[in-house]
């Protein structure tokens, strides 16, 4: 068995936003950079394969899916809102994204790898189940977790997000499942003004552990340590899948957390642990946020380095 399964696609960076935007294809290329480290010469690499239709039909209806393709123009940007535009290249983009969400599901539920990280662009965890908003189109996590059901049998997974901006998106589309659990800390108030700690599904499978601005790591460890981590280790998933996010680190341009690269070994090292406990080790991560190149490629870095030691 492989241990960490890395996957990307260059289209990925055909995805084009605005000039000035903060989610560009630099933050990609920062990543790709620091992944050529010695210390990753045992990472397993793939290429992102195409998504289906069918598998963005597990948490999106189909006709919000057609049109988004359909938006996308043939030379230009269109703006779908104040901050999220369409390009020639966002819809391939896209769909890889969700693609390597499957795949890596796929291969950790076969045993294939023992973990996977997906390097993907543009996110997902703002896209509701019917509106893209925040830079995102297709909820890869929602997907990776239906998916890891319909295609393997999990019966509960997990999808553990510490991006700094709530998730939206997925807690919209697992509101009412009872066979999802979501676990988000995030800032707040703070972009896109969700996640507040009463909000808790209709099965008491959602669990917000908001923080402050100005909040760091000892407030980033209590959340893990005293609402989220026991949460997840009474659900007892089959499969952990995170949203990471690494826009918590002290030089993101887009918030207030004050997280550096040893936190977010920290808390890799913890949803390792609950994996090993309770999911026989099975962890998928996908990229969300994180818009300081540096922050981001050393914490990502950091992040898949630790995954290798599993």
């Amino acid at each position: 068995m492989h241990q960490t399964l890395y996957l990307s696609h260059p289209s990925y960076l055909d995805h084009a936003t605005p000039a000035g935007h903060p989610e560009r294809a630099d933050r990609l290329r920062a990543i790709d950079r620091a992944l050529e480290d010695e210390r990753f010469m045992g990472l397993d690499r793939d290429m992102a394969p195409w998504g289906t239709l069918e598998q963005i039909a597990l948490a999106h209806p189909l006709w919000y899916a057609t049109g988004i393709r359909d938006a996308c123009p043939d030379e230009g940007l269109v703006r779908i809102d104040a901050d999220t535009t369409v390009s020639p290249g966002t819809w391939e983009a896209a769909l890889r994204g969700v693609g390597a969400a499957c795949q890596a599901v796929d291969e950790v539920m076969t045993r294939k790898v023992k973990n996977a990280f997906s390097a993907s662009r543009p996110p997902g965890h703002h896209a509701e189940h019917a509106t893209s908003m925040g830079f995102c189109f297709f909820n890869n996590a929602a997907i990776a977790a239906r998916h890891a059901q319909q295609a393997h049998g999990a019966e509960r997974v997990a999808v553990i997000d510490f991006d700094v901006h709530h998730g939206n998106g997925t807690q919209d589309i697992l509101w009412n499942d009872a066979t999802v659990l979501y676990a988000s800390t995030h800032q707040a108030p703070l972009y896109p003004g969700t996640g507040a700690v009463n909000e808790t599904g209709e099965h008491d499978t959602i669990v917000n552990a908001p923080l402050a601005s100005g909040d760091g790591r000892e407030q980033f460890c209590a959340a893990f340590e005293e609402v989220l981590l026991p949460k997840l280790h009474d659900f007892a998933p089959d499969l952990v899948v995170i949203s990471a996010g690494f826009d918590m680190h002290t030089r993101d341009p887009l918030a207030n957390i004050h997280l550096e690269e040893p936190d977010f070994v920290w808390v890799t090292e913890k949803l390792m642990e609950l994996a090993a406990q309770k999911a026989g080790g099975r962890v998928v991560s996908l990229l969300e946020g994180g818009y300081d190149l540096q922050g981001l490629s050393r914490s990502v870095a950091a992040h898949v380095h630790t995954l290798m030691q599993a």
